[in-house]
């Protein structure tokens, strides 16, 4: 039945970690009312603090911030905790004589091993392939610029339940009802909305508990810094008493028990085979490796995103980007639908381009756990992949899909670019791409000036904006049809055939317009 009273808010978010925050900015860049709901009272946490705080950002996350202003805004919240230097100081592996670029399941790939130049569509920008972060910065910066635009933050509000009609959905949070047009999930791995709306969530159970803590100990000579594969499990430990194990118990200990001194002495002596004294303990915290994925992610007006429509264990730190690219993806084509520029069907493609790329993640992560197990056949393995990893085709494989640049959406085109991340172009009078990306317009570059596209584009005048400039490195390319998150939409390359680009674009404008 149609709603007869106001509904105060567009979309209301649960959860306010860096996804729910993203998407709240990404919302209200175009104008809607949004409301975040918060369990915690306190955003703050020891636990998103170096060392455990720390994430990296794949390039989509870096270029996607780029795009929408927000790329300085973390920078100088990380200057502002001194977390540059921190991270400096606390990672090991940057005090290696080689660059690290990053690893699989603690095998690292250098820098002077990565062939760039089987990337043809990456262009200089501000946004780089990699980035590390703290999550603590990150959120402070996230909030600062949600509150800025307008979004209305409540801590202390957990969603409780959830009844959704035909127009809007009835949200319980801190004792209170509230009224939204939608109501999208970001609260989490134990997501409330997940459960409450009835979403399956299927995968893999755990094969291990994993382990961080800070420790002092008697005699840290006994354990090598670094990553070390044992016969009995793992440990990295970087001095003077930061550690992080597994322990293949198939999850058993986490969340079930308190984590004691007495117990991670244990764990860790057989993890490391050492005989190790542990005489002190700080902070310390499990997870596994569970790696579980809503089947879809949306049932009528609820949606979910980040971990609350995936799960998967931290290895190679590519859950955060994985939530924040939901959000990127999400936010313009809601927003088109509330605005009442795009059908509702507009949603299915949300779905249908980032459940692939939840289920990459997963796999991905379900690898490096194959190549951690305490067995001869995994060490065997172990050693192929590192001697593959230390090849150039090697490194470029293994950074393309750690750093994201191989991400691309399957929107039906035998063109290498469309469904790809758009090269930061820049325009003659000196403006980017990326800076041109920050009203969340869509954008038509038309490099050769040519007046048919000129004439389709002032068909969605307001919603795409039609650029008619030449760039200073074209790519090969004489016009790029641009999706408001950065994705290509349509590309034509030197002398294209007009009528056929014309329709092209023309159906891509059709498929997002009411």
């Amino acid at each position: 039945m149609p709603s007869h009273h106001p509904i105060p808010y567009d979309v209301v978010i649960a959860g306010a970690g860096p996804v729910g925050l993203f998407l709240a900015c990404e919302l209200q860049l175009f104008d809607l009312s949004v409301l975040v709901l918060e369990q915690a009272e306190d955003p703050r946490s020891p636990l998103k603090r170096l060392p455990f705080g720390m994430r990296g950002l794949s390039s989509p996350t870096i270029e996607a911030f780029h795009r929408r202003g927000l790329l300085d805004a973390v920078v100088a919240a990380q200057r502002e905790n001194d977390i540059l230097g921190a991270t400096r100081s606390a990672a090991h592996w940057m005090q290696q004589p080689r660059r690290p670029a990053g690893h699989f399941a603690g095998i690292q790939f250098y820098y002077d091993n990565i062939d760039t130049s089987q990337w043809p569509y990456r262009l200089p920008s501000p946004a780089g392939t990699s980035m590390m972060v703290d999550m603590e910065s990150l959120e402070n910066a996230l909030a600062a610029r949600a509150g800025a635009m307008g979004v209305e933050i409540r801590r202390g509000f957990g969603v409780e339940t959830f009844d959704q009609a035909d127009e809007d959905v009835t949200v319980r949070a801190g004792g209170e009802t509230i009224l939204g047009r939608w109501l999208v999930g970001c609260d989490g791995g134990r997501s409330t909305v997940r459960k409450a709306g009835g979403f399956d969530f299927v995968g893999t159970d755990p094969e291990f508990t994993g382990y961080s803590a800070e420790v002092e100990l008697a005699d840290p000579d006994k354990l090598r810094p670094g990553r070390t594969y044992t016969p009995t499990g793992m440990y990295n430990y970087a001095p003077p008493g930061t550690i992080a194990m597994v322990d293949f118990d198939g999850g058993a200990f986490h969340r079930t028990q308190p984590i004691t001194l007495d117990h991670v002495q244990a764990v860790l002596r057989r993890a490391s085979g050492a005989e190790v004294t542990v005489t002190a303990l700080g902070l310390a915290t499990t997870w596994t490796d569970r790696a579980y994925q809503a089947t879809t992610y949306r049932k009528g007006r609820v949606l979910l995103a980040g971990d609350a429509a995936h799960i998967h264990s931290p290895l190679g730190g590519q859950g955060l980007n994985l939530g924040l690219g939901d959000a990127m993806n999400l936010g313009w084509k809601l927003a088109a639908i509330i605005r009442g520029d795009a059908p509702t069907d507009l949603l299915d493609s949300y779905w249908r381009e980032r459940h692939p790329v939840g289920a990459q993640v997963l796999d991905w992560s379900r690898a490096q756990v194959a190549l951690m197990r305490p067995t001869q056949s995994s060490r065997a393995l172990e050693a192929i992949i590192r001697d593959l990893i230390d090849t150039h085709d090697g490194a470029t494989y293994f950074a393309e899909r750690v750093w994201g640049v191989s991400l691309r959406y399957d929107l039906a085109s035998l063109h290498p670019l469309i469904g790809r991340s758009v090269p930061d172009f820049e325009l003659t009078d000196g403006t980017t791409l990326g800076e041109l990306l920050r009203k969340g317009q869509g954008i038509l570059l038309d490099f050769d000036l040519r007046s048919p596209l000129r004439a389709l584009a002032s068909r969605w005048r307001g919603r795409i904006t039609y650029i008619a400039s030449d760039v200073r490195d074209r790519l090969g390319l004489s016009a790029v049809l641009v999706r408001p998150d950065g994705v290509v939409a349509w590309a034509a390359d030197a002398a294209p055939n007009l009528e056929q680009a014309a329709e092209a674009a023309s159906r891509w404008f059709s498929e997002v317009s009411s």
